[in-house]
């Protein structure tokens, strides 16, 4: 028999360094889930990828058990590690922090397929293209 899903969270999580404190705590503690238990488990499957944000879905069911799926982590902090730069321009438009290449663009694009809103490796390189200009990164050949 399928269990009822009494709740969906929904946490973007620094990879291998989960903690019972916030935001996790409280987000998980109002359902009555064991929280140790899930942060050793998300620390577990996301310990090689350290230094990137890793989102995650958990889904709760009414016995109190729960399941999660790893996302892909946020596209801008990819572009930001590819360009090895620490934060976005705060004027896009007028000034371009860094830049990355395109081969470099299309490995962003492939990597976060799955989760985006397209179905063809050309779409997914616009959206992320469009989030690099956004952040005033430049691609160059």
């Amino acid at each position: 028999m399928a269990l009822n899903t009494i709740g969906l969270i929904k946490l973007a999580l620094p990879a291998g360094k989960a903690t019972p404190a916030a935001p996790v705590g409280p987000a998980l503690g109002q359902y009555g889930i064991n929280i140790t238990s899930f942060c050793k488990e998300y620390n577990a499957q996301t310990n090689e990828k350290l230094g990137l944000v890793i989102p995650v879905e958990i889904s709760i069911y009414e016995d109190k058990s729960y399941s999660f799926i790893l996302k892909t982590p946020p596209t801008s902090v990819l572009l930001l590690k590819a360009a090895k730069i620490k934060k976005g321009s705060s004027t896009p438009n007028l000034l371009s922090v860094g830049s990355i290449s395109k081969s470099q663009l299309e490995e962003i694009a492939n990597l976060k397929l799955p989760d985006l809103n397209a179905t063809k490796l050309s779409s997914a390189i616009k959206i992320v293209e469009g989030t690099a200009r956004n952040m005033g990164i430049s691609i160059v050949n």
